[in-house]
């Protein structure tokens, strides 16, 4: 493609939120036009390192209404393509014994939660903690799902991998996109879903006004083959968890990293000394025997909004470009309810080809 095109809708972001976008929009519109481009390949991104873990919980009521229509999606989807790799987990959840009744208004009634007293064989509860069972609870291997969901889609999408977007501006004519190749296209409709890369020249000046930001995320390996009996261990007031990863063949242990705006093309992907010390802290109080198992891990980023609840927002006064993510470490466990919030906001009506022509 080396002159300017038209497309329908471009999506600006290949990991799982973006082409969950696309699916959306092909759901709402079977002959619609859609172009999804990357800068990278399919999943390479914060997709490529997702933890992959879904648990009916919700922080606040704006979440809750997305983790609500998102927890029905993939278990539909599960349903319906049980060949995906979306593997359901028992979940145990350890919190203060004092905040039982609030618990229960930040799950989600699937998750059915109910006061244990048997506990996982690696977990000890300290003084005043205690432990509830719950339900609802998977993990997927996240890249894994997104290029199989790609793969679903290419018949009727066109996709631009290692394509990047270097410049971006709306008018009249739709949204133009500069690309890496030299190329340009006009499109009718954006979503830019662009994960941790906020901060992208071509879009920066769009997504400022926002007030997201980029935070570390941490997640370290555990070197111990779970069972298929092992479920997820949630603690809740650290915002951290345990999570059986079966497909891998170990556990992974993700905590609450607090290194802020930090930029997604320098970040150091290697696990440091102080990564190691701040996660073995927290796993000696709660499972000393994996501490010292926990060796080596995953280090990236992702964006996060002001308010803890993902941003989904026009971008322009036309409605035409609308951004799609900043979900607080949680994309995979929401982007389907964001997918589809994204593809309501879009214009239905804008300027057909035809119509163009006859402008011009």
């Amino acid at each position: 493609m080396t002159a300017e095109g038209i497309r329908g809708t471009v999506v600006v972001g290949a990991g799982i939120l973006g082409c969950l976008v696309a699916r959306e929009i092909l759901a709402a519109d079977p002959g619609a036009s859609v172009t999804v481009i990357d800068r990278d390949l399919i999943a390479s991104g914060a997709s490529r390192r997702s933890a992959g873990l879904h648990f009916p919980r919700a922080t606040n009521p704006a979440v809750r209404a997305l983790a609500v229509e998102s927890q029905r999606y993939y278990v539909e989807l599960a349903a319906s393509r049980p060949e995906l790799p979306i593997h359901p987990l028992g979940m145990t959840v350890v919190a203060p014994e004092r905040t039982g009744a609030t618990l229960r208004t930040v799950y989600l009634p699937e998750a059915n939660l109910r006061r244990v007293t048997e506990i996982p064989n690696d977990v000890t509860l300290p003084d005043g903690m205690v432990a509830w069972k719950g339900d609802g609870c998977q993990y997927a291997d996240v890249p894994a799902l997104t290029q199989a969901l790609a793969a679903e889609l290419r018949p009727r999408v066109e996709f631009l991998e290692g394509v990047a977007v270097t410049g971006m501006s709306s008018d009249s004519d739709g949204v133009r996109l500069s690309l890496g190749t030299g190329a340009t296209l006009t499109a009718e409709r954006v979503v830019l879903a662009p994960g941790p890369w906020l901060s992208a020249k071509a879009w920066r000046h769009l997504v400022e006004p926002l007030g997201a930001r980029v935070k570390k995320i941490v997640a370290l390996h555990i070197e111990e083959p779970p069972t298929e009996k092992d479920g997820a261990i949630v603690f809740q007031e650290e915002d951290a968890f345990l999570l059986p990863y079966r497909h891998r063949g170990h556990w992974l242990f993700s905590y609450t990293c607090t290194e802020w705006d930090v930029d997604p093309d320098t970040v150091e992907p290697g696990v440091t000394p102080v990564h190691l010390a701040e996660a073995r802290e927290l796993l000696e109080r709660y499972a000393p025997r994996l501490a010292d198992r926990c060796v080596s891990g995953r280090v990236f980023c992702d964006a996060y909004a002001p308010d803890q609840a993902p941003l989904v927002r026009a971008l322009t006064d036309d409605g035409r470009l609308v951004f799609a993510g900043a979900a607080n470490g949680s994309g995979y466990r929401l982007a389907p309810a964001v997918a589809r919030e994204a593809v309501r906001l879009l214009p239905t009506q804008t300027l057909s080809l035809e119509d163009r022509k006859e402008t011009k």
